[in-house]
């Protein structure tokens, strides 16, 4: 894992990956090229062809909602999902990926149910859980992996 004292971000809105000195995460940074927020808080939608380099190049951990539209299943952990991506946001990336539109993607990782998260560090899956969670379940599973 980079122990730099200035983690890359890589923008959700326009993929420029940033460096962010570690203790400025809280403070709301923007990108230095489209100027968005690089921690929103808010869960990123990735897609087939930006998922790796999105992995990759980011210093922070990334975990990804593997899910589908028609799950109902993955609908109702979504608020629980958005909650923790917040409260948890100079932490860990959060993000979510269609596995509908985004299959071969989702065959790469052997996803067989959903919802299903996956916490990579460094672009490499270092945690796995499958089925919904309530924000409490969520966060303390993140917080194991985590190491806090």
């Amino acid at each position: 894992m980079e122990t730099t004292d200035k983690p890359l971000v890589v923008c959700g809105n326009c993929g420029t990956a940033n460096r962010v000195p570690r203790e400025r995460l809280g403070d709301e940074p923007q990108c230095g090229k489209c100027q968005a927020p690089l921690l929103e808080g808010k869960p990123i939608e990735l897609d087939s062809a930006g998922f790796d380099s999105f992995l990759s190049r980011n210093s922070l951990p990334v975990v990804v909602d593997f899910w589908a539209d028609w799950c109902g299943p993955c609908k109702a952990m979504a608020p629980a999902y958005e909650r923790v991506a917040h409260e948890q946001k100079t932490r860990a990336r959060f993000a979510k990926l269609d596995t509908e539109r985004a299959q071969p993607v989702a065959a790469r990782f052997g996803i067989r149910s959903i919802p299903t998260l996956i916490l990579f560090r460094e672009g490499r899956e270092v945690a796995r859980v499958s089925g919904a969670m309530d924000a409490r379940s969520l966060s303390s599973w993140l917080s194991r992996e985590l190491g806090a």
